[in-house]
């Protein structure tokens, strides 16, 4: 796994969040962002269509929501990883979305911060097992 780009699909009904994460993102030589999805059923066609080895969802999207989302890529697709980027902060909602099986949780308000330092967790897990 060593020197292998990360796969990454974001998933964000709002435009300027989903160009602020691809900004962070795209500063990474490694982690390559291969489509972006406006909603949870978009996020799905998407999913179905890359190979991806993470998906960064928002969880209060139309049309499917993301913890919706998460539920069917771990039935799908198994060996994706989910990780919830939102602007949620409550423990219900990182409790919810660890029940629908994502791999991690980073609040909107410190993805400059967290983001890049989570994907980089998941991905060492990714090569561990």
């Amino acid at each position: 796994m060593a020197g292998r780009t990360l796969r990454v699909l974001v998933a964000d009904d709002n435009e300027s969040i989903r160009r602020s994460i691809y900004q962070i993102l795209r500063s990474q030589a490694d982690i390559e962002v291969v489509c972006e999805a406006v909603d949870g059923a978009d996020a799905v066609r998407k999913i179905r269509e890359h190979e991806l080895d993470v998906v960064l969802l928002d969880i209060t999207m139309p049309n499917m929501n993301g913890l919706e989302v998460a539920e069917i890529i771990k039935t799908e697709f198994p060996s994706v990883q989910v990780l919830i980027v939102s602007q949620h902060d409550s423990r219900g909602f990182q409790w919810a979305a660890l029940a629908a099986g994502v791999s991690g949780y980073v609040n909107k308000s410190n993805v400059g911060r967290d983001l890049i330092p989570e994907l980089r967790r998941l991905q060492c897990s990714r090569r561990s097992a």
